[in-house]
């Protein structure tokens, strides 16, 4: 296999934009990284090339934020429900022309970007958090199976539930992660994890490790404001790609 083909160089590059963007404010890699690389293949292409650069950027970022086991401790419950909405994703995903999913990526990237303009409450979250955890947790998961994008349902979850940005930052990051580890047993078991995706992915990680310390030494340097502004633009120019593909394939 030669390694360096155009998808991997585009591979590489949508991970070390996204790291340096999730070790600056500690979520985004999944967002930004899924939707450039779905541009240039399927999405379950996509999904199966990052699972491994997305296990090892949420743990780091998880340890960034505090200990693994005080997050584990806190969000566990949200965490194993979003596992299993990703085992019921996943599922469908293999079974299923991901080309179709697109348009579910692009409703989540939109649906992140404009959630603050519909001016939605959902005071309920707060109010009933035991039914909201396991409602959101597989919603969360779901997505996350489908589409590897899971920000716009944790973003209104976290809202209402009024997290602190390190309470989101680390039940994110911990969602992700079960998302994660539960697809790629799945997709190992189903014979997808072959030997050019892991020799692949296990030298994207190193992109991955570089990129991310790289975001947490700028990370205080840069105002969260900007950093906003420009992953706001990127997934709006990234979305409209994906819906001129969708129409004009």
């Amino acid at each position: 296999m030669e390694l360096i083909t155009t998808f991997n160089l585009v591979l590489i590059a949508s991970i070390a934009i996204s790291a340096l963007i999730q070790g600056s404010i500690g979520i985004g890699f999944l967002m930004l990284a899924t939707p450039i690389l779905a541009t240039f293949t399927d999405l379950k292409t996509a999904i199966i090339y990052l699972l491994i650069p997305a296990i090892v950027i949420n743990i780091m970022s998880i340890l960034k934020e505090g200990s693994f086991k005080e997050a584990f401790l806190k969000f566990y419950k949200l965490a194993l429900f979003s596992l299993i909405g990703s085992a019921i994703g996943t599922y469908i995903l293999l079974y299923s022309n991901s080309e179709i999913f697109k348009i579910l990526l692009v409703f989540s990237i939109l649906f992140y970007l404009f959630f603050n303009k519909f001016n939605i409450k959902f005071t309920w979250i707060y109010e009933k958090k035991t039914f909201s955890r396991v409602f959101f947790g597989l919603i969360t998961g779901l997505l996350g199976g489908l589409t590897n994008v899971m920000s716009a349902s944790l973003l209104i979850y976290t809202l209402e539930s009024k997290f602190t940005k390190k309470e989101t930052i680390q039940a994110a990051n911990l969602c992700f992660l079960s998302s994660k580890v539960i697809q790629i047993i799945l997709f190992s078991y189903y014979g997808y994890i072959t030997n050019e995706v892991l020799s692949v992915s296990l030298f994207s990680v190193f992109a991955t490790i570089v990129f991310v310390y790289f975001g947490f030494k700028i990370k205080d340097k840069i105002s969260q404001e900007l950093y906003n502004k420009i992953i706001r633009v990127v997934l709006l120019i990234i979305a409209f790609i994906l819906i001129f593909k969708l129409i004009f394939p």
